[in-house]
């Protein structure tokens, strides 16, 4: 099938999801995760009507960034970003969704500063509590949802969470279903409801993140095809 032919598919699945959950198909945003795609791949997909798309690398982002490859469409960093690379992200992209510690909140901030600008944001929430993932623990959201409002150069617009590779499908729900709760709270306790976006679900999920509240999917293989990592 075609990049077109799989947006297509995997909307009428997000909403059926929406549906089903009582909620509006149009409240969900469609993030094309275009990792290992080249440019005229995002062209397609940004002529099938992609609502966004999502890199997970910086040097690859800024290759396509050269290429024109995101005219057309607004660019996420979906990825773990590393501090020493902030200053390539910030600015290039309308919405950095992997933000999980304060020391990449604090080098966001200085360097939205220096261009003068403000960055929006969402948190990232370690929801398993994995050791080699980035991400604030549950326990630790609140405070540093506060430590972001008190940064005057960025804008947090909501939180991100990707559950364990190895959940089953029942498990999954459960940390998206805690991280909703999680969304609801932030956003009713400090944000005055304003936040947008809660970004979780991926290829082999994304259904089931919009049944538990999502309001944003990143989805790669689902519209591109699987990767070839031998390359």
């Amino acid at each position: 099938m075609s990049i077109a032919e799989n947006i297509a598919r995997v909307r009428a699945e997000l909403a059926d999801a929406a549906r089903e959950a009582g909620r509006r198909p149009e409240e969900i945003l469609l993030v094309g995760a275009s990792k290992m795609n080249g440019a005229d791949a995002c062209r397609e997909a940004i002529a099938a009507g992609i609502d966004a798309l999502g890199e997970n690398r910086v040097q690859e982002m800024v290759k396509k960034l050269s290429e024109n490859a995101y005219d057309g469409a607004p660019l996420h960093f979906i990825g773990h970003l590393q501090r020493n690379k902030v200053n390539k992200v910030v600015g290039h992209v309308s919405l950095i969704q992997s933000v999980g510690s304060l020391e990449l909140l604090d080098e966001i901030e200085k360097t939205a500063a220096r261009l003068e600008l403000r960055q929006d944001i969402l948190l990232e929430v370690n929801i398993g509590g994995e050791a080699a993932k980035s991400g604030f623990a549950p326990k630790d959201a609140v405070a540093a949802a506060e430590a972001a409002l008190s940064r005057e150069h960025v804008q947090v617009r909501g939180l991100m969470t990707i559950p364990p590779a190895d959940a089953d499908r029942e498990a999954n729900m459960r940390y998206f279903q805690e991280v909703h709760t999680l969304f609801v709270d932030i956003n009713e306790n400090l944000f005055h409801n304003e936040l947008k976006y809660l970004s979780m679900g991926m290829s082999g999920d994304y259904a089931d993140a919009v049944r538990a509240g999502a309001t944003m999917v990143r989805v790669g293989t689902a519209i591109f095809g699987a990767r070839d990592y031998t390359l």
